[in-house]
């Protein structure tokens, strides 16, 4: 390893797998390996940080012991909210994230959720379990409609997905626009309340931002169509979480596959869990057999271009993140590849 090797501090979780590639990493760069209670400890002289830990806010809480060494911030999750402050944000330091490793997945796992609900396959596991034998009949998908609110990679691989079982999708998004390859329309998510009683599908993946935030309240819910479904594979703060509680005990709307709550893990006390109209996973819906390496793959791809870099990062590393939007914006390059 040469001398002039970059020092990268590895936070991680005593209860979080290390990267399987790790010694790939060492074998480029000095790895400090941390957790929230040492990186503090870590950062001096440290020129990347790679938060392995996803959802840590630990660099918040330790800001004041980076050095001006640090140039680079790699967050192994799709969305960034847990990681941007203002101090970050108003730095030069380059953030990326893991923009693409669960596209597709997050893509079926919402797929399946349309058609555990239409084909009515949770109330069949529940009569199975009870040796009831009920004949029912059950809902075509081909020909539903769908909105797909956020139109990143994820909203994109699943609105493809949607469409080739016959799914009309309408996307929504931060700029309306026509004849979007993927979406076809796009309408304005800030007009949601006005078009949300269209569809038979509401999909929230969009990133939580300030803008985002219970960006699906009680006026929504109460606009949507009273046999609607509502597929949460964002983040739980892009619904007000008590509202559909009351809209789903009201019978407002008809259902909700839920992957992500306000708090997490979810209260073993809360409604959700015991609702007959909800399907409720931990958090989940992007975690196929063989995702952390696709994570520590993209971050080792963005390292050797880190190392080979002649210009500025942003123009170099994949999947570089609009700090003050919160997000990778549309066109950026990509880091790696995202098939597991």
């Amino acid at each position: 390893m040469s001398p002039d090797s970059p020092v990268v501090a590895l936070l991680g979780s005593p209860d979080v797998v290390p990267p399987p590639n790790l010694a790939q990493i060492e074998a480029l760069a000095t790895v400090r390996s941390c957790t929230a209670d040492d990186l503090g400890s870590a950062l001096p002289g440290a020129d990347v940080l790679l938060v392995w830990d996803f959802f840590s806010r630990a660099l918040r809480d330790n800001w004041g012991a980076a050095t001006a060494d640090l140039r680079w911030v790699h967050v192994c999750a799709a969305g960034v909210d847990s990681l941007l402050f203002d101090e970050l944000r108003e730095s030069d330091i380059v953030v990326t994230n893991a923009a693409g490793v669960f596209d597709q997945p997050i893509a079926e796992f919402v797929l399946a959720s349309i058609l555990a609900r239409d084909k009515q396959l949770h109330l069949t596991r529940r009569l199975q379990r009870e040796r009831a034998w009920k004949h029912r009949e059950t809902t075509r998908t081909a020909g539903t409609s769908a909105l797909v609110i956020g139109t990143g990679g994820i909203g994109r691989a699943t609105a493809r997905l949607l469409r080739a079982v016959g799914v009309r999708v309408t996307g929504a998004g931060r700029a309306a626009r026509e004849n979007d390859p993927d979406f076809g329309t796009v309408l304005l998510t800030d007009d949601l309340v006005s078009y949300a009683g269209e569809f038979d599908n509401v999909v929230a993946i969009a990133p939580l931002t300030p803008q985002t935030e219970r960006m699906i309240d009680a006026d929504v819910l109460s606009a949507m169509r009273p046999h609607a479904h509502l597929i949460n594979v964002g983040r739980g703060q892009l619904v007000d979480e008590a509202a559909l509680i009351a809209a789903l005990a009201a019978e407002q709307i008809g259902a909700a596959s839920l992957d992500v709550f306000t708090d997490e893990p979810l209260d073993p006390e809360s409604p959700l869990w015991v609702m007959d109209n909800v399907a409720v996973s931990p958090h989940m819906s992007g975690d196929v057999i063989g995702w952390r390496a696709g994570l520590a793959g993209q971050f080792l791809t963005n390292l050797e271009q880190y190392l080979t870099a002649d210009g500025p990062l942003v123009d170099i590393l994949g999947n570089v993140i609009d700090k003050q939007r919160g997000y990778v914006v549309s066109g950026g390059r990509r880091a790696g590849d995202s098939r597991l």
